[in-house]
């Protein structure tokens, strides 16, 4: 699912080599925190957030195979961590 998730970030992210990827995997889901450089975050969230929610549909749908929930969160480097 991680594969899906980094095509899709770095079709929009300009700054490709400074984004930061990290799993986290529990019983019945994983979670896919993505970290973007400042500059990035709008390109890849998108009007109104149109972008990030196409990604997590995307997701949603592609992980029902697996039977484990995934969700994606993505955060500025630099905050939150």
């Amino acid at each position: 699912m991680l594969e899906l998730v980094k095509y899709i970030v770095e079709q929009f992210a300009e700054h490709k080599d400074q984004i930061e990827y990290e799993v986290n995997e529990r019983e019945n889901a994983v979670d896919i925190t993505v970290w973007l450089d400042e500059s990035d975050m709008g390109k890849v969230i998108g009007k109104q957030g149109k972008i990030a929610k196409a990604l997590r549909t995307l997701v949603r749908c592609a992980s029902a195979k697996d039977s484990k929930r995934t969700n994606v969160e993505i955060k500025e480097k630099g905050k939150d961590e």
